[in-house]
């Protein structure tokens, strides 16, 4: 019998990596011709309008990154004293489990900006609480990286959001 060089555990592993090697992974797979696709996001309890909204993200292109906020990056971000719910690790690999992620990419900054900017993605998607055509960057609605991919003729995209769905309303009703 036939059996897999790595365990389906390893392989979800392998998706996880640092900078460096998504950067070289990023460069490999558009030689190959594949149309990278960015995210990012805390994905901290992922949930169905999580998956859905990353399922629609990995439609516009052959291989998908999600830029996924560390446990710091979270708090910056002033979701409150119980969050992230989950670890930054649990949370990469929950999201690496999905057959449609194809990379996980931990960041601490508080945008992906240089995330964006060392990928280059073909497409930037955020859900659809945001602006494919805001461009004033101050605005809240503002999608982070759009002129820099939209400059090298790349694609912003909002993807359509599942009503009734959020993390923060999972915590309210377990709270309750």
């Amino acid at each position: 019998m036939n059996y897999p060089s790595r365990t389906r555990l390893e392989h979800m592993q392998h998706k996880i990596v640092d900078l460096a090697t998504a950067d070289r992974r990023v460069k490999m797979w558009k030689l190959k011709a594949n149309k990278v696709t960015f995210t990012n996001g805390c994905f901290d309890i992922l949930h169905q309008g999580h998956v859905t909204y990353l399922a629609g993200t990995a439609s516009y292109g052959t291989k998908l990154v999600v830029g996924l906020n560390s446990d710091a990056s979270v708090k910056k971000q002033g979701k409150g004293d119980n969050r992230p719910v989950n670890s930054e690790d649990a949370r990469a690999l929950v999201l690496a489990a999905l057959g449609y992620v194809d990379m996980v990419v931990i960041y601490d900054d508080e945008t992906p900006i240089e995330l964006i900017k060392t990928f280059e993605p073909e497409v930037l998607a955020k859900g659809a609480d945001y602006d494919a055509d805001e461009t004033d960057a101050s605005s809240k609605k503002y999608i982070v990286g759009s002129k820099e991919v939209k400059s090298k003729g790349g694609k912003v995209v909002a993807i359509p959001l599942v009503e009734g769905f959020s993390t923060t309303a999972i915590i309210e009703k377990m709270n309750a």
